[in-house]
């Protein structure tokens, strides 16, 4: 059992990466996409995977952060885990336009 356990986990962390971030950097937000759900202009699984860029404001721990998001994201808690973060590489194709969160 403990061979087949750690043989599993070494397949598992193959593919981990610690994640870090610095406050002022830029990233993306992970937004789940819902069955007929009109998020960000598109519907369902057209619905963008991540929205954003937002810039990091600070680091509450040593998993979470807070974003300064836009006033149109005012109704969603601004903390999030560092696993529903991707770093913003610079492309201006990136950049969405949220017109509101229904």
């Amino acid at each position: 059992m403990k061979a087949a356990k750690d043989r599993q986990a070494s397949y598992a962390n193959k593919r981990r990466r610690p994640l870090e971030f610095q406050a002022g950097d830029l990233v993306f937000l992970k937004v789940s996409p819902f069955r007929s759900v009109m998020r960000f202009g598109h519907k369902g699984k057209l619905a963008p995977r991540y929205v954003g860029p937002y810039e990091i404001v600070e680091r509450i721990g040593p998993l979470a952060y807070r974003l300064l998001l836009p006033p149109e994201l005012s109704s969603i808690h601004d903390v999030f885990h560092v696993f529903m973060l991707r770093k913003y590489e610079t492309d201006p194709s990136h950049v969405l336009r949220i017109t509101r969160l229904s």
